[in-house]
């Protein structure tokens, strides 16, 4: 019989396990579907970068990058170099970018202003 993705059917009557505990033991029994398709809260922590504000007309090659926290709260966007994009220097020479592609300050481009976002506080009582 096939494992139930129903919470009900894991979590024992009396006990109230957290999202993460719920989520590793759905993922502990194979289930990926409902709750267990998620990650667990805590296992992918959000991307600190450069703030980019919406109306901030973006080149070529940059792309704003939505985050949340594990809680559902929104994440001011950060930039970020699209997957396939390249970037040169003056003389023509490939400059590496960052393996998690957020943008530092020095290769931002002109005109952003220069300022990193900050996590919001967890939510209190949830």
């Amino acid at each position: 019989m096939a494992p139930s993705d129903d919470l009900a059917d894991h979590v024992p009557p009396g006990q109230a396990p957290s999202m993460k505990q719920v989520i590793e033991g759905l993922h502990a029994r194979g289930i990926r579907t409902g709750l267990g398709a998620f990650n667990p809260p805590g296992t992918r922590p959000p991307l600190i970068g450069l703030a980019v504000p919406e109306d901030f007309a973006l080149p070529p090659g940059y792309v704003r990058h939505h985050q949340a926290t594990d809680d559902g709260q929104r994440i001011e966007a950060i930039l970020m170099f699209a997957p396939d994009f390249r970037l040169f220097d003056a003389q023509g020479r490939e400059i590496p970018l960052p393996a998690d592609r957020v943008v530092p300050p020095e290769l931002a481009p002109p005109g952003l202003p220069l300022r990193r976002i900050t996590l919001p506080p967890p939510r209190q009582g949830e």
